[in-house]
């Protein structure tokens, strides 16, 4: 199987086994008690789908739930798979929808191929430097199809048309004092500016579609919360730079945390 097929599939696989989870009734009951089974479950049976799949490529696989693996071992990978079984912890448990799988294919320390998968709302986005970005929807593991051209087929080509008074999305659960100031400069900058909060790597997506123009991460992440997302960027045209240095995030690095960063049409 094509790797960007396997990867695409792997993530549709995810997205069934955290479903099977989140839509059982006790899911519900045990999370309104806080207690955090139910995710972990979610978590662990994604992971093991999509690693079934990502298993018979020829790519070591840095998961978050693999994420012990030591650097020594990681700097010798030329070409892996950064996976986040289930990007979306406080959405998950808040049942809102707004949780996504995230796989993608980093090349030395740069993102080449993403998918980002939204299971409840059956929304697929995948694309790469040397294809573009799509999104797909109405899919799931149950779609048959055995090549990307028939998603390409079947999706919309992106970034969509930009929105026509500067947009913001920011996170439902990480709006701190940082993120405020940034806004209240590009109110400054561009006068209106309307803000859309979203969960999960979805602000990235908004910003790859075209319905946001900017969204600023003054908060921390992880490698495997951002590099689907970052392919997608990518492959519109757009950029994921850290503010201070103007460079890319980059990929399998010692620390694994991501430093703040601007997703943003380039300048």
């Amino acid at each position: 199987m094509d790797k960007y097929l396997a990867a695409v599939k792997a993530a549709l696989q995810g997205g069934r086994a955290i479903l099977n989870v989140y839509h059982k009734e006790e899911t519900l009951k045990v999370l309104e008690k806080e207690d955090r089974t139910p995710l972990t479950e979610a978590d662990t049976a994604a992971h093991k789908a999509i690693m079934e799949i990502l298993k018979d490529t020829e790519h070591p696989v840095l998961s978050e739930e693999g994420k012990s693996i030591a650097y020594s071992e990681r700097s010798k990978w030329d070409t892996l798979w950064v996976v986040d079984p289930l990007d979306g912890t406080k959405e998950f448990i808040k049942r809102n929808g707004e949780f996504t799988v995230n796989i993608a294919l980093i090349k030395k320390d740069t993102p080449v191929f993403g998918v980002i998968y939204v299971p409840v709302q059956h929304t697929l986005y995948f694309g790469g430097t040397e294809m573009g970005a799509f999104k797909v929807e109405r899919i799931d593991a149950e779609t048959e199809f055995d090549t990307l051209d028939v998603l390409v087929n079947a999706g919309t080509k992106l970034p969509c048309e930009d929105p026509k008074t500067f947009t913001v999305v920011g996170s439902r659960s990480h709006m701190n004092e940082d993120t405020s100031n940034y806004i209240a400069e590009l109110k400054e900058k561009h006068g209106e500016v309307d803000i859309i909060s979203k969960g999960s790597s979805l602000k990235i997506c908004m910003v790859v579609e075209g319905e946001a123009n900017e969204y600023p991460r003054f908060a921390p992440t992880m490698e495997w919360d951002t590099a689907a997302g970052h392919a997608l960027v990518n492959a519109v045209g757009k950029e994921m730079v850290v503010p201070s240095t103007e460079k890319p995030l980059v990929y399998n690095k010692e620390d694994l945390l991501n430093p703040y960063f601007l997703v943003r049409a380039t300048k």
